[in-house]
């Protein structure tokens, strides 16, 4: 045993292997412990491949197989340096596609789309259709895109997603089947591909005899990481890649699925053992390396009562510890007071805002939480944001890079030229159809008639995009691209001091790569986060506190957490509650809060929510319960607390003690 992981875990012979990895029980070190076993005992590391969900994840695990095989072998360097192909679905999807481009229909330069160019390329089509109503509502471009998005990655049709997902888009079933039959061939016809079409064309290949032989006999161990957040076309993928389930091993928490929202199926684990014959082995881990026992064994109980699941029990490997907290607050206000109250407690008692976290079903339920905290000066980040690439300057200067690296990207080409003063979406279309029938490529730009506003900028534009498409030399093209853009920001973007800033990020970020193809891949598949911009001077502290919505919280702890609104309506989402598979997510969504916690948990409980802009006014509110998911019968397993209620007229004024004169301070202070 290495580090108290189970021996079965990472040298259990003879896959298919599923391993189920509760919560806090070192999945990520018994993936590693696996992938070691199998080097050491003599597997090829260049027939390895190791999925993840992040780059960074397939990073981290390749750097501990080398520190395990290093240590195994008493210093000589590991064999997992040989391991390059480990990445995510769409990286490694991405890869093979290069490889066999000819042989299925597509060509080696193919450039991406990211979410947000996929959506304009979307919004470009429907208007060409006429579909951008104003008698009746018919989808937006980030609608259509989320509807064509799932409908592919639960390999579902087109009706059952619209009732069960889009129910009020029903009606334009036929109007959108026309839209994204025309977005995919525009999307051939300009050489592009977005994320769903990695995966689709992927899961084409393995359906393509031979081929899909061809492809599974690269490797001769696929090992899977988080599972339960795969969706069915991922899961048909692994069929393909191993049809008997031989060499295949997957890791994940079937408690923890809670992205359905994204069509990932918690059916692909709980149903993984028998979709092979004889069935998959499968190990289970209980040792918890993060909480305490009375934080494990309420979560234990809760999750239990789950319709369906591996049975586990987590048994915490260190001992003491105190029971949750179930505190029970008369209304929201009460709510934030009581949290941002025991927080700074235990920041003056010694734990640093950085190990405590709020958690929150929902963006939105923060919204009182976040006045209060600006109010009392308390720093504080949340999750998630706008990523790196969803930044509009950043973006322009990437739109420059992929019009250069592929001349029919017809999205970046919009994009860019508009950047330029006088040129709308009808100037910007006007000149990339005048440029396509000459034949010169970025090079004919020079000799069209741009805008009277664009005129004096024209010539450096028209020579800068001739000059990035003909150069193969990548080193120094941000720059140059810069050269250009940065004056212009001022008149494009407000606030333009951190957005310079991000650019400067950007360009570091850009020499890491070897080519532009390189750079602009990567990046569409796994952008950085924004540097976030910036509302003033930039609020620099020793510590701050963290927000975040349970989703963007899965895989993080903290040594005290707090979650929001544990009442129905919030949790489960009133939302979330049309189907028993919808409400067993939204059980989950809870185990993976309160597992988040160290040593401390507070659930917090409003008695009832006001309503209306001035609710207060009229004393008008709704009751709330408290969540279903903790029943009369698991109550012993928490400390009950009711805060102390103040009076709702008496939140302000109602201090006893002579006058102040405020006025005479204001006075003094320049005396």
């Amino acid at each position: 045993m290495v580090h108290g992981i189970t021996p079965g875990a990472a040298a259990t012979p003879g896959p298919p292997l599923l391993v189920i990895a509760g919560a806090g029980t070192g999945k990520t070190k018994t993936l590693a412990h696996r992938v070691a076993h199998l080097l050491l005992n003599g597997a090829d590391p260049r027939r390895v491949l190791l999925l993840t969900f992040t780059r960074r994840a397939a990073q981290t695990m390749i750097r501990r197989v080398e520190r395990i095989t290093a240590a195994a072998r008493e210093g000589t360097p590991g064999s997992a340096a040989g391991i390059d192909w480990a990445g995510t679905f769409h990286a490694v999807a991405n890869r093979l596609l290069r490889l066999h481009a000819p042989r299925i229909g597509l060509a080696e330069d193919f450039t991406l789309l990211d979410r947000s160019d996929s959506a304009d390329l979307m919004d470009v089509v429907r208007d060409e259709l006429r579909l951008a109503r104003t008698d009746r509502r018919f989808p937006r471009k980030g609608t259509c895109l989320a509807i064509y998005s799932y409908a592919v990655n639960a390999r579902a049709a087109l009706p059952a997603v619209l009732e069960k997902q889009f129910p009020w888009c029903a009606e334009w079933a036929d109007e959108l089947k026309g839209l994204f039959r025309a977005y995919v061939a525009e999307k051939q016809r300009q050489n592009l591909l977005d994320y769903d079409d990695l995966l689709l064309c992927w899961e084409l290949m393995m359906r393509v005899p031979g081929l899909a032989e061809e492809v599974g006999a690269r490797f001769d161990h696929v090992l899977v990481d988080e599972y339960q957040d795969t969706n069915l076309l991922q899961a048909s993928i692994l069929a393909g890649l191993k049809p008997g389930g031989r060499g295949l091993t997957v890791v994940g928490d079937d408690a923890q699925s809670i992205y359905a929202f994204r069509a990932a199926s918690v059916r692909n684990i709980l149903d993984f053992p028998e979709r092979f014959s004889p069935p998959a082995a499968i190990v289970r881990l209980h040792a918890n390396y993060r909480s305490t026992q009375p934080l494990l064994d309420a979560a234990n109980a809760m999750i239990a009562l789950a319709a369906e699941g591996f049975e586990k029990e987590l048994q915490a490997a260190r001992g003491g510890g105190a029971r949750p907290l179930l505190v029970a607050v008369r209304e929201e206000a009460e709510q934030v007071d009581w949290v941002i109250g025991r927080l700074l407690a235990n920041r003056e008692a010694g734990m640093r805002l950085k190990d405590q976290a709020v958690l929150m079903r929902a963006s939105s339920h923060s919204a009182a939480l976040e006045l209060e905290l600006v109010r009392r000066n308390v720093p504080y980040v949340k999750f998630g944001g706008l990523r790196f690439l969803e930044a509009a300057h950043i973006k322009d200067v990437l739109g420059f890079l992929r019009w250069a690296e592929n001349p029919r990207d017809r999205i970046a080409a919009f994009r860019t030229l508009q950047l330029l003063p006088g040129i709308g979406p009808g100037h910007a279309r006007r000149l990339v159809e005048a440029l396509e029938p000459t034949r010169r490529g970025l090079a004919g730009l020079a000799g069209l008639r741009p805008p009277q506003a664009a005129a004096d900028l024209w010539p450096a534009f028209a020579e800068l995009l001739a000059a990035l498409a003909a150069s193969r030399e990548w080193a120094g093209q941000i720059e140059r691209v810069r050269r250009f853009y940065d004056p212009l920001l001022p008149e494009l973007h407000e606030n333009p001091r951190p957005r310079l800033q991000d650019l400067d990020q950007l360009e570091t970020l850009a020499t890491r790569f070897a080519t532009r193809e390189r750079f602009l891949t990567e990046l569409a598949l796994d952008p950085p986060e924004t540097t976030g911009e910036e509302a003033g001077v930039p609020l620099k502290d020793e510590d701050w506190l963290t927000l975040s919505t349970i989703h963007s919280a899965k895989g993080q702890e903290w040594k005290a957490v707090f979650v929001l609104n544990i009442v129905d309506g919030c949790i489960p989402s009133d939302m979330a509650t049309g189907t028993p598979a919808e409400i067993e997510e939204e059980r989950r969504l809870l185990y993976v809060a309160m597992t988040r916690a160290r040593d401390e948990l507070c659930l917090m409980q409003p008695e009832r929510f006001f309503v209306g802009r001035q609710a207060r006014l009229g004393d008008r509110f709704v009751r709330a319960t408290r969540t279903r998911f903790l029943p009369d019968s698991l109550l012993p397993l928490f400390e009950r607390r009711v805060a102390g209620a103040i009076p709702v007229g008496e939140r302000a004024g109602a201090a006893s003690g002579p006058p102040v004169d405020l006025a005479a301070q204001l006075r003094g202070m320049w005396d």
